[in-house]
């Protein structure tokens, strides 16, 4: 479940594959410890009366299976539950990425849209260097963000 060689879906399916085979189990177990615990009761037939210690290590025996049953299912829940919180982990990875690489995008996006407009009275259109220092602007921009990205492990 945690190498990177498994998928999670092949995961998830052998879980509730086990988890199936475990309920069988349980299924079959349970009937019979409520006729075994009938055999050692006090109104058990005649016949096995002489038997009561016989049964009562069969009850024991089978309670034990009982409870070790259940403890491999609540393990069972516990695994699906960690496969299903790595997915979303990875799910969160890749979204980081994405929000990553469009700031990336939006940054030179957004100086370029404003020197895109077309307005007569911009102070910075009558300065010789505007466009250079535009588009310097937007690079140093665009690596301060690709090292702060790097830095916090999104890219």
């Amino acid at each position: 479940m945690f190498t990177q060689s498994s998928s999670a879906r092949d995961n998830i399916e052998s879980l509730y594959a086990l988890k199936r085979k475990l309920m069988l189990v349980q299924h079959s177990i349970e009937p019979l410890e409520e006729a075994v615990g009938k055999l050692i009761g006090e109104r058990a037939p005649q016949v096995c009366a002489g038997l009561r210690e016989y049964y009562r290590d069969i009850y024991d025996h089978l309670e034990r299976v009982v409870r070790h049953v259940e403890a491999i299912r609540d393990m069972l829940n516990t695994a699906i539950q960690v496969n299903l919180s790595l997915v979303a982990l990875d799910d969160s990875t890749i979204t980081k990425k994405f929000a990553a690489y469009g700031a990336l995008f939006a940054m030179p996006t957004l100086i370029a849209g404003v020197y895109g407009m077309n307005f007569k009275d911009m102070p910075e259109l009558q300065f010789a260097y505007g466009y250079p220092v535009a588009v310097v602007t937007m690079l140093l921009l665009d690596v301060l963000l690709w090292w702060r990205f790097k830095k916090a492990r999104w890219i």
